[in-house]
């Protein structure tokens, strides 16, 4: 299969509206053709292409920061001799300087397919700023790692935030471009956008199920999301980030691993099977032992569970429901031990006055849930259901493959 990158570097007639046209890439470091190519390496040596700048969202373009809320700045790249400009640093959304320095604007951000991953985020802004402006933008497209299936609960309004981007539900099931299709319908932006789309991309078979699994090595779109089995898990596990429960970062695996040092993790798994077996489902989770090297417990051994979804004989991708199973883990704690000290309370993504795991979650909902005694899991899956019911009828129209 083809990524939109690559139709773009070998079809010179798909080209051909940009000769003569300034151009800047918004890329990170997972931003690289089928031969591992950066982008903006591949398009500098693209016969007939000016780059005059390139964009970097969180982390870099290149790759810089590692953890959240760590600011990257403005450079010149050394190899091309243009301007870099953070979209995390100074300011989130381009300038007036910034948007003069093209005439089209090229992104090719790999997502994770999860709405609290700010690229989608940074993708709405420039979206905005480009319709102000005038300028056009080409989204390269690529998979969704996590595939079609649809999860969790949309963001209510007024909890916008920058990981917050709209009403979306945490697993949207769609490729960047087609969320930017979303965001001009939605916002009625007049803007000129063209989607150069995959070729050959088959989100539900198997093995990858959205991810090329045998055809594209994986590259890390961000620090912390090494692998295909994160993507799989992050629609649940980033609600850890709201917790006191380490998510693994600092580990080898983070974002596939709950832990805490005083977690009595076989209790744990017994209350989850208890109260919702169901949400178990197409996944294995092993009782584990970790100790952080950064973040969260940093240098103490924690008892943990490793949600594995790597293993092609068990893995069942439409069964498996991250968001449910990170959510029934909280909610068995909750039970268990009602005085854990379970919510995280910082500024996260620099909202203050909030929850961190309500500004990730798009609410108070899931926290209310959590913490209500008398709440069952039936009550929290009536609630996602009519929302994902929802998501999946109005997305209908957005679809591209």
């Amino acid at each position: 299969m083809k990524f939109g990158i690559d139709r773009l570097i070998e079809d010179p007639a798909l080209r051909a509206p940009l000769a003569g046209k300034r151009l800047a890439l918004l890329g990170h470091p997972a931003s690289v053709t089928r031969d591992l190519t950066h982008s903006l390496d591949a398009l500098a040596a693209c016969g007939g292409l000016r780059v005059s700048a390139a964009f970097g969202p969180q982390h870099g373009l290149r790759g810089d920061k590692q953890y959240n809320m760590i600011e990257s700045p403005d450079y010149t790249d050394p190899v091309h001799h243009i301007p870099v400009f953070s979209l995390y640093g100074a300011v989130r959304r381009p300038t007036a300087a910034m948007l003069d320095s093209f005439d089209v604007l090229l992104i090719d951000l790999q997502d994770l397919g999860c709405r609290i991953y700010t690229f989608i985020t940074t993708l709405r802004y420039v979206l905005e700023e480009s319709a102000r402006t005038g300028k056009a933008v080409w989204i390269l497209d690529r998979p969704n790692p996590a595939g079609r299936p649809v999860e969790g609960l949309q963001l209510r309004a007024g909890w916008e935030s920058f990981v917050g981007a709209g009403p979306l539900p945490m697993r949207h099931g769609l490729t960047m471009g087609e969320v930017a299709r979303w965001f001009i319908a939605t916002l009625r932006l007049d803007v000129d956008c063209r989607v150069v789309e995959m070729e050959g991309w088959k989100p539900d078979a198997a093995p990858g199920y959205g991810w090329p699994l045998d055809e594209r090595t994986w590259v890390n779109p961000s620090p912390n999301a090494p692998n295909l089995w994160m993507a799989r898990c992050y629609a649940g596990s980033v609600l850890l980030e709201g917790t006191n429960l380490s998510e693994g970062r600092g580990t080898t695996r983070p974002l596939e691993l709950l832990g805490a040092p005083d977690l009595d993790v076989h209790a744990l798994l017994a209350e989850m099977h208890a109260l919702a077996p169901a949400w178990l489902r197409g996944c294995r989770l092993r009782p584990c032992w970790f100790e952080p090297t950064f973040n969260k417990h940093s240098g103490r051994l924690c008892a943990g569970v490793q949600v594995h979804v790597e293993d092609g004989a068990f893995y069942r991708h439409e069964a498996f429901r991250p968001w449910r199973l990170f959510a029934l883990a909280l909610k068995a704690l909750r039970r268990l031990r009602p005085e854990y000290a379970l919510w995280a309370d910082f500024p996260y993504e620099y909202e203050t006055g909030k929850l961190a795991i309500d500004v990730i979650n798009g609410g108070e909902l899931l926290r209310r849930w959590v913490d209500d005694a008398a709440a069952t899991p039936a009550d929290l899956d009536a609630l996602a259901r009519a929302d994902e019911s929802a998501w999946e009828a109005e997305r209908r129209a957005l679809l591209l493959y």
